[in-house]
């Protein structure tokens, strides 16, 4: 068994801040694409179509897009924290190990 030291804990503990911060950065990305490629066939759609002039009243187009917006941001932001840690799983598992 490997003691665990304090520097260990603070790379450990700087490594998932890192993965976290990768993650939040890559969905909001997600989301301002998702909020702009939603925004505007909504719009479009309110100013063109009768049926859609009539029935998606301001709530329900801010609903619409809003919604894109967070399902976007939360699978981008979950696939890349993964892939981060499976990345850092990975290194550390193939990392030769130096206490024996």
């Amino acid at each position: 068994m490997s003691s665990v030291t304090r520097a260990s804990l603070d790379q450990k503990l700087a490594l998932a801040k890192r993965c976290s911060h990768e993650g939040v950065m890559a969905g909001a990305k997600a989301a301002v694409l998702a909020t702009v490629a939603t925004a505007i066939p909504t719009l479009a759609s309110v100013r063109m179509l009768p049926w859609a002039r009539t029935n998606l009243n301001p709530t329900a187009q801010a609903l619409i897009i809003s919604t894109a917006a967070g399902m976007a941001y939360f699978i981008v932001a979950d696939k890349t924290v993964l892939a981060s840690a499976r990345k850092n799983s990975l290194y550390a598992s193939n990392k030769p190990n130096m206490t024996a």
